[in-house]
């Protein structure tokens, strides 16, 4: 069996994100600006009309994909369902040892309710093992756990400082002494289902070693905090009920969540775990378990965060996952060839409509909506010249089916959670797109000139608002 984490944590990983672009990469890069450059003082109007064809074309199919997707999973015939009856119904002696990972950082206020959650889980203790993984210079979080813990089954691992200082070179730290045939991540304010690994265990077995890991559903507790909650809340039920099933239906890599993703731990150290330079290490490890011939599952579980509710501290998680999901994407185009070959036309696909196009329309649509507004205040004739049919026509598809299409899913969202009374909360997307823009643009910033750094999101929010 491979070393568990070595060739990740020396960044000789072929698909780590060590080293974002490599030479081949910026040499490619490099040639194609040089290209563009002098086409563009030679025939300035082409390189804009190219320019405009090509995003337009890759918008449309990116619009189209979604649907596609949602249709996919439209009968719900592709998650994972294991009944409560199902789930107790396997005797304690026959379950195997469940490995919890639960890396913290500066999370003193809610480490008590993180024993009282964990607590709560329905797993024979003697074939339980939580291990905290805190940082070595975080005291205040190390004392609250310290404070905390009741049983053996809980334990606190002591992360070395050392770089980076990411949440996967913790998770990588603890699978090295994990003891679980099965491993999981919690973070820290999270509230599992009770079932869930006993679900996990039965599901696994069933669907054969070809799966080697479940997503379980992630959802929040605060969703009526504010304004932001709720729209956080809606996208997590389209990414979760529509989006990620959908891609189960067809075949396609799963891009995992950050938490409650279970796996054979085996399998797992063969793959060389978790990328501690990708600040999106779970995407990552969705894209190397298909990379690698394994397939993913969508469990019918929901674990309850909490929905960031502050306008800055969201805009610093989502420019994370963004900066991560553009690592992802330029770490495996590297080789395209390779990647074709492994992943299929399908898997090629996802990657570049899903994990790339997500952060890159983010990107641009700030871009996009200024354009479109320039055009209807002052109609320049250069505007004329730039979108040229038939690319105007689809960029006016896209305005209008493409924006109108992404509030439906939300209001199909507000259907599927059962909560009426967030259909306005739906009908005001467009204002949360505008955040996304912002967060957009941040983490493009940040994968020039810090790439690896992990932007801290702040938990216990919900806490603060309660108190007042």
């Amino acid at each position: 069996m491979r070393n568990t984490s070595d060739p990740v944590r020396n960044g000789n990983n072929p698909h780590s994100a060590h080293v974002v672009l490599t030479r081949p990469q910026k040499a490619g890069l490099v040639i194609a600006l040089l290209i563009i450059g002098i086409i563009a003082i030679l025939r300035p109007m082409l390189v804009l009309q190219t320019i405009v064809a090509v995003v337009t074309l890759a918008y449309g199919a990116a619009i189209i994909f979604r649907v596609v997707l949602v249709y996919a999973a439209g009968r719900g015939e592709h998650q994972v369902r294991v009944s409560d009856e199902d789930a107790r119904a396997v005797p304690d002696d026959e379950l195997p040892i469940y490995t919890v990972l639960v890396p913290a950082y500066n999370e003193p206020s809610v480490i008590g309710m993180l024993m009282t959650h964990l607590g709560a889980i329905e797993y024979p203790r003697d074939k339980l093992e939580v291990i905290l993984l805190l940082e070595e210079d975080d005291r205040e979080t190390i004392e609250a756990a310290e404070a905390s813990i009741s049983g053996d089954h809980v334990r606190i691992l002591v992360v070395p400082e050392s770089q980076p200082k990411t949440k996967p070179k913790a998770c990588n730290v603890g699978l090295e002494q994990s003891r679980g045939e099965f491993v999981t991540i919690y973070d820290a304010e999270d509230i599992p289902d009770p079932l869930q690994l006993r679900r996990a265990v039965v599901a696994l077995r069933r669907l054969g070693k070809d799966y080697v890991c479940l997503q379980a559903e992630l959802s929040y507790f605060n969703v009526d905090q504010n304004r932001i909650t709720r729209w956080f809340s809606l996208e997590y039920a389209t990414w979760f009920r529509s989006l990620l099933p959908g891609l189960v239906a067809l075949r396609m890599p799963i891009p995992l969540g950050g938490t409650s993703n279970h796996f054979r731990t085996q399998e797992l150290r063969e793959l060389g775990a978790w990328d501690p330079y990708n600040v999106t290490e779970d995407a990552d490890l969705g894209i190397r378990l298909a990379r690698s011939g394994y397939r993913v599952g969508v469990l019918h579980s929901v674990t309850l965060e909490e929905a960031n509710s502050d306008f800055i501290n969201w805009i610093k998680q989502r420019s994370r996952w963004y900066k991560g999901y553009l690592m992802t994407w330029l770490v495996h185009l590297r080789s395209p060839r390779a990647t074709f070959r492994q992943l299929g036309w399908r898997g090629l696909l996802c990657l570049n409509l899903f994990v790339g196009g997500t952060p890159l329309a983010a990107v641009l649509n700030a871009v996009l909506w200024a354009t479109t507004l320039l055009w209807f205040l002052d109609r320049p004739p250069i505007m004329e010249e730039i979108f040229i049919p038939p690319y105007y026509y689809i960029g006016l598809f896209c305005l209008i089916f493409g924006n109108a299409t992404v509030i439906y899913l939300n209001v199909l969202s507000v259907r599927t959670m059962d909560r009426p009374d967030l259909l306005g909360t739906a009908l005001l997307s467009p204002l949360y797109w505008a955040m996304m823009s912002l967060a957009g643009a941040k983490a493009a910033w940040q994968l020039v000139v810090k790439p690896s750094y992990w932007e801290k999101t702040t938990h216990g929010l919900h806490l603060q608002e309660a108190s007042k």
